[in-house]
């Protein structure tokens, strides 16, 4: 049962962090309104972010002697939380339907080239150590 107490702590601070990068992106002005947004950044930042904490986290489990809940906070809560496919997908089609084909080929390759990149990223770390 404390399982879904780690994931849900973890889940909320991921969500939280998501928001945060949105409101950041908004705050510095680098677009108008989460509505005009031509190319989605924040949700490519926190896909890739995401990916690469997950990698850290799932790769040093063992090294950084974390307990099997605490992995799950980081892994399953906080990444789950902060990455998020079902934007991912609604901002990839809203590119399609608006005319932006090339945009739209681009996001769909840079978060999964620079998401797979981000974890074997932290593969590489791990086998240096």
């Amino acid at each position: 049962m404390k399982e879904f107490l780690y994931v849900f702590i973890g889940g909320g601070i991921g969500s939280t962090l998501r928001y945060i990068v949105s409101l950041l992106w908004q705050h510095l002005h680098l677009h108008p309104t989460y509505a005009n947004i031509i190319f989605p950044w924040p949700t490519l930042i926190v896909n890739i972010v995401g990916c690469f904490l997950i990698g850290l986290f799932l790769t040093h489990t063992s090294a950084w002697h974390l307990k099997p809940e605490t992995t799950m906070m980081l892994s399953t809560g906080l990444c789950g939380g902060l990455t998020t496919f079902s934007t991912f997908s609604y901002e990839s089609l809203t590119l399609l339907r608006t005319g932006h084909t090339s945009l739209f080929i681009i996001y769909i390759s840079l978060s999964i080239t620079l998401g797979l990149a981000a974890i074997l990223s932290t593969i590489h770390f791990t086998t240096t150590e």
